[in-house]
């Protein structure tokens, strides 16, 4: 029972905090949550969301999600990339910000939710795995440079329905220079000068936090929202009250389960990778199915918050660990400070310039643009570099509908693996003079004893592998008319499927009638079971069994005078 509550309940797992650890979350946490608070406001515009929905998705999400996950210092809300990918999702069926928009967000959120906490909760974390790391990196990659271009407007004053209509739009604020477009340009580059420099001299400052109180400061003392800048605007005060969204139509809903699948998956890929990084100062195992049912139950709180999907957030994350954060109190902290916003301070918010928004969601986007990981993978894998590159390109060109590049580069990285698994290393061995099986092609070496085929295949013996080896052997025996003693070195073979076990017996069978012996040498257990559950290991006979390649060699090479 009290594992079944420790599982239900993994909180009640976390060591019971003492004043000195408590002292060093507040601090932490609150340094976190004066970050978190303008950052939520800045993903919630890049998700089409009004503002105060990333103040709704940074407080009972990340609450929940520290209490349901296994990782003591993931900082769980809005972050970039989920935030794009619902954009993504919704921007061909609903204009931003609007009522319906709203709605399918939070469909969206619960949805993507509903799927990662099935996926925890039947322990089917591992499908996670399936989305490599060179799809993530060339899905990354393009990401951010379209939420690079998606700012720029904003960043600039640039407002338009598009990118292109926001440069055409450039040469009128140039010749009329007007007040408004100057205070935007100097709100954009200014910010991101001084976020710049907070990261190159006073990294442990919140740089966020500063611009966000410089901004407002500036932008209400000389009016600027009165010379036609574009601000927040007001942002309603209190907390969200929970409540199930309106009904969609079944289109729609059809519309929005592919996004919601990518969201769960890419966000969880997301949130795993800044697990795995993180240390857990309380001692636990960062468990991924419990991450899952965490990062699930946290979405699922942000829908039914009026909000969109949230992931884990590697720079909060960091900051957390930084900053001398000891457990998931210091998360319960940082949500405080959410809070306290939502009841007292929101009304200051509202001559927060969006350019300042916009610098906020540049500045640590730009440190997702990795081209290096694209060389590095091309000189890794061939493979993972074609599959990246191709996330890269088809993710730009789909856009909006940005799925489609991470449904291509996995389908693309599924090929390579079942082209990679149905070309297996197939070698012939022969003996070195250090009395080793080594690849006889390639070194120059005698086979084992004359009249022996010596030769082992990397990788399991399925419907897959198995014609290739037995047409392998087949092709040598015409060949080579002299073979006596066909041996495999079955070491390197991990599983074996019934098409693998019947080409095995029918091979056996057919060398039989010739003469020739079939033996193996280093059969695993699994195997071994496999091919005594069809009778083969009986008719092979001890003589043909042997535990290792030295005992094979030794036993072939003595009866090699018997065959001459």
């Amino acid at each position: 029972m009290t594992s079944w509550i420790r599982r239900l309940l993994p909180f009640t797992q976390w060591p019971r905090p003492s004043a000195q650890s408590l002292r060093k979350d507040a601090f932490a946490g609150i340094t976190v949550g004066l970050v978190l608070i303008p950052q939520a406001i800045a993903y919630a515009t890049l998700a089409g969301m009004p503002p105060v929905t990333g103040l709704y998705a940074a407080l009972l999400p990340s609450v929940v999600g520290i209490l349901w996950g296994s990782s003591a210092l993931l900082a769980v809300g809005p972050v970039a990339l989920t935030s794009l990918l619902t954009y993504a999702a919704l921007h061909p069926l609903a204009e931003p910000e609007s009522g319906q928009w709203v709605v399918l967000a939070i469909w969206l959120a619960l949805y993507a939710g509903l799927i990662q906490f099935l996926l925890g909760a039947f322990r089917l974390g591992v499908i996670a795995n399936f989305i490599s790391n060179a799809v993530i990196t060339g899905f990354i990659n393009a990401a951010a440079l379209i939420i690079l271009l998606s700012q720029v407007p904003a960043l600039l004053g640039l407002e338009g329905q598009d990118f292109n209509a926001a440069l055409a739009g450039l040469q009128h604020h140039l010749a009329d220079a007007d007040a408004a477009w100057l205070w935007t340009l100097a709100f954009g580059l200014g910010s991101i000068a001084l976020l710049w420099l907070q990261k190159r001299f006073a990294p442990r400052l919140p740089g966020v936090l500063v611009v966000c109180v410089v901004g407002i400061a500036v932008s209400a003392l000389f009016g600027y929202q009165a010379l036609g800048g574009n601000v927040v605007g007001l942002i309603p005060a209190g907390l969200p009250a929970p409540q199930w969204p309106p009904s969609l139509t079944l289109e729609q809903h059809r519309a929005l389960w592919p996004a919601a699948a990518i969201i769960a998956l890419i966000s969880f890929t997301e949130a795993m990778a800044s697990a795995r990084t993180l240390p857990n100062p309380d001692g636990r195992l960062w468990n991924q199915n419990q991450e899952l049912v965490g990062q699930g139950l946290a979405k699922i709180a942000s829908g039914v918050s009026g909000a969109f999907p949230v992931s884990g957030s590697f720079s909060r994350s960091a900051l957390n660990l930084y900053v001398g954060a000891t457990s998931g109190w210091s998360a319960l902290f940082a949500a405080l400070c959410t809070l306290v916003c939502l009841l007292f301070f929101t009304g200051y918010l509202q001559h927060l310039p969006r350019a300042v928004l916009a610098a906020i969601i540049i500045v640590p986007v730009l440190n997702l643009i990795q081209p290096k990981a694209f060389v590095h993978l091309f000189r890794t894998s061939r493979d993972d570099g074609v599959v990246a590159v191709a996330t890269f390109v088809a993710t730009l060109v789909a856009v909006p509908y940005l799925h489609w590049g991470v449904l291509t580069g996995f389908l693309l990285a599924m090929v390579f693996f079942l082209y990679r698994r149905a070309h297996p290393r197939l070698i012939e061995l022969g003996l070195d003079p250090a009395g080793t099986l080594r690849d006889r092609t390639l070194n120059g070496l005698p086979p084992i004893a004359p009249g022996v085929l010596a030769l082992r295949l990397d990788a399991s013996l399925t419907y897959i592998t198995a014609p290739l080896m037995d047409r392998f052997i087949r092709e040598r025996l015409q060949k080579e008319t002299d073979l006596r003693v066909i041996l495999i070195c079955a070491s390197a073979v991990n599983d074996m499927d019934a098409t693998g076990a019947d080409t095995l017996s029918q091979l056996h069978q057919d060398l039989r009638r010739r003469g020739i012996r079939l033996a193996l040498s280093g059969v695993k257990k699994q195997v071994r079971d496999r091919l005594a559950h069809i009778g083969l290991l009986q008719r092979l006979g001890d003589d043909n069994l042997f535990v290792n390649n030295r005992e094979a060699i030794v036993a072939l090479k003595a009866k090699a005078p018997e065959q001459d």
